[in-house]
């Protein structure tokens, strides 16, 4: 009940949002793109998150974004915040969405990480290329997200789930995998590996 009130709440307040709607968004138009105008209170407009820990949606691949929100709405990806937004997004036209924002221009993090921290960070992700290749790119068809160029802060929280176990990946073996690398990195460690991709494009 709580979160159909706080979408129903949101939704209403939204509306008086698009009248700051900025240029960076793209046509509106364009298929999914009124219905993925929920999603920018939270991403930014056109997908380019203004925030450290939300992730940057332009440019993204469809499988990926789809395959997020599918997992979000069942709850394989546990995220009280994301569930109910999940789920409006399937009933909105879910291929138009993820169509929309993959045609966005992916724009640098506004926050610009720590030069040091990237230079350690760039070794450390040596460990990381099995599953997201040596540029990060990783490969969205598989489940690997490309991780370049998003928010640090983003990074090292759903690094931090994955080292926790509070977010598994569907393939045993490399989940196993994952716990055996993650368990070898500390905080410092995993902040690092998040401004070297951040600062990837």
């Amino acid at each position: 009940m709580r979160k159909s009130l706080s979408l129903s709440v949101f939704l209403t307040a939204f509306g008086l949002m698009l009248l700051t709607l900025s240029a960076d968004a793209g046509p509106l138009d364009s298929p999914g793109a009124s219905n993925a105008l929920v999603c920018s209170a939270c991403h930014g407009f056109g997908g380019n998150s203004p925030g450290s820990t939300v992730p940057i949606l332009a440019g993204m691949s469809p499988a990926y974004f789809k395959k997020a929100i599918q997992d979000y709405a069942e709850g394989k990806r546990p995220s009280p915040e994301m569930e109910p937004y999940s789920k409006y997004v399937l009933q909105s036209g879910l291929d138009e969405i993820a169509a929309y924002f993959a045609e966005q221009k992916k724009l640098p993090p506004r926050l610009k990480p720590d030069p040091n921290a990237v230079k350690r960070g760039m070794a450390i992700a040596a460990q990381c290329t099995v599953c997201h290749n040596p540029r990060g790119e990783g490969d969205p068809e598989r489940g690997f997200p490309d991780l370049r160029g998003q928010p640090a802060g983003y990074l090292e929280a759903q690094t931090a789930l994955l080292k926790e176990d509070k977010r598994k990946l569907q393939d045993a073996m490399l989940d196993d995998l994952k716990k055996k690398l993650l368990k070898r990195l500390s905080n410092r460690n995993i902040a690092d590996v998040a401004a070297y991709y951040s600062s990837l494009k």
